[in-house]
């Protein structure tokens, strides 16, 4: 319901929690050069996150070598973090360009990292249009946000 009601964001919201600077409130949990990682706020699993461009372009061929190489190692470190503090047993790693491919942010090049469980996926969706999410987001950003400062 809080994604149905709230107002809508003008403009790009992965530019705007960029040009914020105000990472907490905005569950940005590190930056890089090229690259933020964010929580997805509507996530598919508990942990899902986002490895977001610095620049506001729509399609990976756009991103140099040096680009590429940056967006790979945010993928890998946060990977790791996940790994370390909520231990999932897989991993979905994507990209979604074009609204015809799923992308809700359709303009912004971001790459989804999404923690796989056995047994993850339910009959909730499907009956009641309903997400289990295990953990709140607020909670795991926070342990996060340890074990990146240790």
């Amino acid at each position: 319901m809080s994604y149905i009601s709230q107002s809508k964001t003008k403009g790009c919201i992965f530019c705007k929690i960029f040009r914020e600077r105000k990472d907490a409130k905005n569950l940005i949990l590190f930056r890089s050069k090229y690259f933020f990682v964010v929580f997805n706020t509507f996530p598919y699993t508990n942990g899902h996150v986002m490895v977001v461009s610095n620049r506001h372009i729509k399609d990976i061929d756009l991103l140099n070598d040096t680009e590429l190489l940056d967006m790979n190692k945010c993928l890998i470190r946060v990977k790791k973090l996940l790994q370390k503090v909520i231990k999932p047993q897989g991993f979905n790693v994507g990209l979604n360009i074009g609204k015809v491919a799923g992308a809700g942010v359709e303009k912004h090049l971001h790459v989804h990292l999404v923690p796989r469980w056995l047994g993850d996926t339910n009959f909730m969706p499907v009956t009641s249009n309903t997400k289990i999410i295990s953990q709140g987001l607020k909670d795991l950003y926070r342990e996060c946000k340890k074990v990146l400062t240790k």
